[in-house]
């Protein structure tokens, strides 16, 4: 792979807003949990991740407009809790998360073509298409064509198609290419394979700076952790094994997240367990929270 100055091989590592930190301490944390977490919990949680409390209680704030969050009044304090909308979204993203990663023990050669377009006056609506065509793990062949070589997502590209207002004009079907030469070109042509190996590249050289010790710094880790992976599932497509470069990092960043992710979660579940007692309770040994 070309060699990449430091700084353009490493621009992402570190820019995490507030909001995007709360959205995977809800899905790492607060879902598994199932309980109301206290304002002060998820301050001194994002805390450790050097977000200040005003950003953070910005990102609450934005989060319950969405209706991902409710809260709930104790007199002056206030508790968070997950909405069904909130939780489904989690619950979602969480499974494509952890279900990411495992190799396609066989494919047949078939992909699933999509015709689809949306005028460049709609803006949002051709936004609103690519991102969740892409989080389908499709890739644009050309204007208006995405392919993806998983056809057994069908049902769920029709759905994103409907979403966004384009599900009775496009055109879906399967087919096969002549020959793995030319999977390979187009594989090549509708992903930017060497900038998702970038990615993973940064990613495990971010993973090897990440040496808790304690349990502030093992909940750090862990969150920045998830952080970083849950980004892949909408870069990477997860295409079989034949359309890959020789040496592909993605298979030895899949690795590092699992066996990190296992080997930390325990401490970081425990930390947080002190963390975001819920309204009424409070951990072995630690006093009340405050709002």
């Amino acid at each position: 792979m070309t060699s990449e100055p430091a700084f353009r091989r490493r621009r992402e590592i570190g820019a995490a807003s507030a909001r995007s930190l709360l959205l995977t301490v809800l899905g790492e944390f607060v879902l598994p949990a199932g309980r109301p977490v206290w304002t002060s919990a998820f301050l001194d949680a994002l805390a450790l991740l050097e977000v200040e409390e005003k950003a953070v209680r910005q990102a609450l704030a934005r989060s319950a407009t969405e209706g991902w969050l409710e809260t709930e009044r104790h007199g002056r304090r206030t508790a968070w809790r997950l909405t069904p909308s909130g939780r489904r979204l989690l619950t979602d993203g969480t499974e494509r998360i952890f279900g990411f990663g495992t190799p396609m023990t066989s494919w047949d050669g078939r992909w699933l073509i999509v015709l689809a377009s949306v005028p460049e006056s709609n803006r949002r609506q051709r936004h609103l298409l690519r991102t969740r065509l892409a989080w389908s793990g499709l890739g644009n062949l050309s204007p208006g064509v995405w392919v993806t070589p998983h056809p057994e997502r069908e049902s769920e590209v029709r759905e994103v198609l409907a979403e966004a207002g384009v599900g009775a004009t496009a055109t879906v079907f399967t087919g096969r290419l002549g020959d793995l030469d030319e999977a390979r070109r187009v594989a090549g042509q509708a992903w930017d394979l060497s900038e998702i190996e970038l990615a993973y590249e940064d990613f495990l050289d971010e993973v090897r700076t990440l040496r808790p010790s304690g349990p502030d710094a093992t909940f750090a880790a862990q969150v920045r952790l998830v952080q970083e992976w849950r980004r892949f599932p909408f870069l990477d497509p997860g295409l079989p094994p034949e359309l890959l470069p020789d040496g592909w990092s993605g298979a030895r960043a899949v690795t590092t997240f699992r066996t990190h992710h296992t080997g930390w979660k325990d401490a970081a579940d425990r930390h947080w367990a002190r963390l975001g007692t819920a309204p009424g309770d409070t951990a072995p040994g630690e006093a009340a929270p405050g709002e």
